[in-house]
């Protein structure tokens, strides 16, 4: 039988492959142990690899630091700046709030420390704060403890006033004073066990579920959800249309809850999947990967894109795209007008070649009026490559976005998402007709939007279109 316990591992042989994904992983992320726990090596390994490559980890950490606390100096946003360092975002909350990292330890400003390596004393001290009772936690240094309403007790037994308590204890006299009137007891004494008792029986304050069943509000949700409209444009519909009627009100995260959760008096699971993305769980978003360059032409890049059109300022000006079917067999043109958010969409039935969606655009700006013929902003997708065509036909320019900025059409791939919900991803588009695509188009642009203080985008273009 073999001696398991003295047998040598044997070595592993790494690709050269691994390292260099490693040293990207170590780029971005900034943290040996994190760049490889990403591409599943051994920290010791991936250190060394470093250390071959003249790379000084911990100056690398030093001058991301600093880069980090420069950019927020500088009224950069959090998630803007961490973004920006490849920092993650857990670890740029724990920067602002003064927290450090070491050796699997955290220490707090106030000298508080959490150990992970199984520091008994620390840890102890951790343990028997979670294995308090719920009525004797802190939940917040912001609510009174139960330690805080013992000092209460203590210093009013000695007839101290409700100034000095508050003093000594650096709290608000209100807070003082208002803790003694209510969780007194009815004999006019303070117990500090019975007033924290009170207090956290009134902590849950439970209220009545708002969309109950056969309700006039539960009615008017379920008729808007079935149309695609979202939780947040309900919401600011029902002020519109019941500005006196304080029953008809409802938050965004109460239907969301009501979908979401079967206990908060759901809707019924049919509804749920009127929502744009069909989840049945909330989910952050994802971005995705832009195109290449792929013309010959010269194109007329964003940043040469006049200020009024970057600003909205004057209507007439475009943001277009295709969202394609399966296998890329198929597409819809989508033009968005980026000051009233109207909606277009370009029938592209037999391909979408340069030549098919240069002749849809062509057709789609025909039928609007010359004052709203102003340009349009595209992707570098292969689709325009016929752009100085549509120009000389339209009398249109074509504004160019950078590769990989998305962000740089932001109404059209929010748009483009929207459509998502009417055409899914990996479906034939071109079993859609065009009374299909009238009618889509129809019910995105009667939807009240909040960015257009909650009218909708036929309301804004009909006012451009009808004179005043």
């Amino acid at each position: 039988m073999l001696d398991t316990a003295n047998t040598p591992l044997p070595h592993r042989t790494y690709r050269e492959a691994e390292r260099v994904e490693f040293l990207d992983a170590f780029e971005r992320l900034g943290k040996v142990s994190l760049a490889a726990r990403e591409v599943g090596l051994h920290p010791a390994s991936c250190y060394k690899w470093l250390v071959d490559a003249g790379i000084d980890a911990k100056k690398h950490s030093r001058a991301r630091r600093a880069e980090y606390f420069r950019l927020r100096e500088a009224g950069t946003a959090r998630v803007d700046a961490a973004r920006q360092t490849g920092l993650n975002i857990r670890t740029a909350i724990d920067w602002d709030q003064g927290i450090e990292h070491a050796s699997n330890r955290r220490v707090y400003p106030d000298g508080r420390v959490i150990d992970y390596n199984k520091d008994v004393p620390v840890l102890s001290e951790a343990r028997q704060r979670l294995l308090l009772p719920l009525v004797e936690r802190q939940l917040d240094p912001r609510y009174l403890s139960l330690v805080d309403r013992e000092k209460i007790r203590d210093l009013s037994a000695t007839g101290a006033s409700i100034r000095f308590i508050a003093q000594t204890m650096l709290r608000a006299p209100s807070t003082i004073s208002r803790e003694l009137r209510r969780n007194g007891t009815d004999t006019g004494t303070y117990e500090p066990y019975a007033a924290h008792r009170a207090a956290a029986e009134r902590r849950p304050r439970p209220k009545d579920i708002k969309l109950v069943e056969g309700s006039r509000l539960r009615e008017y949700v379920q008729k808007k959800l079935q149309i695609r409209w979202s939780p947040e444009q309900i919401c600011h519909s029902l002020i519109k249309e019941y500005p006196d009627h304080q029953e008809m009100r409802v938050s965004p995260e109460t239907v969301y809850q009501a979908l979401y959760l079967q206990s908060r008096g759901g809707l019924k699971k049919e509804v749920q999947a009127a929502l744009r993305t069909g989840r049945t769980r909330r989910k952050p978003q994802n971005t995705g990967q832009a195109r290449r360059n792929r013309f010959a032409d010269p194109m007329i890049m964003i940043a040469d894109r006049p200020p009024e059109i970057d600003d909205r300022a004057v209507p007439g000006h475009w943001e277009g795209d295709l969202i394609t079917g399966m296998l890329n067999q198929s597409a819809i043109g989508t033009l968005v007008e980026r000051t009233t958010r109207y909606v277009m969409l370009v029938h592209l039935p037999d391909n979408h070649t340069a030549e098919a969606v240069r002749d849809g655009l062509v057709a789609a700006i025909a039928t609007l009026p010359e004052h709203l013929r102003g340009s349009l902003t595209w992707d570098q997708g292969s689709e325009m490559a016929t752009h100085r065509s549509f120009t000389t036909a339209t009398d249109m320019p074509v504004y160019f976005c950078d590769p990989a900025s998305p962000w740089q059409r932001g109404s059209n791939e929010n748009t483009n998402g929207l459509l998502r919900q009417y055409f899914p991803k990996s479906t034939d588009l071109s079993t859609y007709g065009l009374e299909d695509l009238e009618h889509v188009a129809q019910e995105l642009n009667g939807r009240p939007r909040k960015t257009l203080m909650w009218d909708t985008p036929a309301e804004r273009i009909r006012d451009l279109l009808i004179p005043a």
